[in-house]
């Protein structure tokens, strides 16, 4: 069996993708690429060059490409529906543009729930994961407070660490700083970074930002529907 720690830790082949209306609009064309373990990369593209149709297909939620798709090695073809959620709960963490926090729960419980949907750890044992994951964002103090109660760039830290609670094997972010100003993109980019270089973290984000994209270690270039640099 071949040693995964050489296994891309994203794999795609010949991904294509159309939608119909009414004529036939292809919107991938023959996506080729694969991320390394532990590289911090982005996707940019001009609006419409078809990155977010891509990283919906990448994070599983759109199984309806033509092409092939490996995660960690396996094949995700023919996966059912739910075998398709548990792939994206315990390999994959989300950060959007918007954080998406419950205000009806603590910054801690917002974190852990995705550990609890999981189900491998404790509650006791997902709090621990969850206040060391909040330390590293730097907002550890503010664990017991309700998402509606804190800034912008506190909220996307925290979204961070409810996207890294389960271990994932990549991380996916949609345009995770275009929400932010200046200095929070910085801190959000310096999060990632050290994600990658201290915890060999793979990063995959989508993002407008021309700066954030240069600093990051490989930039995959998009237009219309192709990768046109990699």
């Amino acid at each position: 069996m071949a040693n995964m720690e050489n296994e891309p830790v994203l794999r795609t082949k010949g991904i294509s993708k159309s939608f119909f209306d009414p004529v036939e609009n292809k919107v991938l064309k023959d996506v080729t690429f694969q991320i390394e373990r532990g590289s911090f990369c982005s996707i940019v593209g001009k609006s419409g060059c078809g990155k977010s149709t891509l990283l919906y297909i990448l994070s599983t939620m759109d199984t309806d490409f033509e092409g092939e798709l490996y995660l960690d090695g396996q094949s995700l073809r023919g996966l059912s529906n739910m075998e398709l959620a548990r792939v994206r709960n315990e390999k994959i963490g989300f950060v959007f543009q918007f954080h998406y926090l419950l205000d009806e729960f603590t910054v801690l419980k917002n974190v852990i729930l995705p550990g609890i949907k999981l189900g491998k750890l404790t509650k006791e044992q997902l709090e621990h994961e969850a206040m060391g994951l909040l330390k590293i964002m730097g907002v550890d103090d503010q664990a017991m407070k309700k998402p509606n109660q804190l800034s912008g760039g506190q909220k996307q830290r925290i979204a961070i660490a409810r996207a890294l609670i389960n271990k994932p094997v990549i991380i996916m972010g949609d345009e995770p700083t275009g929400n932010l100003d200046k200095k929070n993109t910085e801190i959000v980019f310096e999060i990632f970074k050290e994600l990658s270089q201290e915890r060999k973290q793979s990063l995959l984000v989508v993002t407008h930002d021309d700066d954030f994209a240069r600093r990051t270690d490989r930039i995959i270039e998009m237009e219309d529907g192709r990768i046109i640099k990699s």
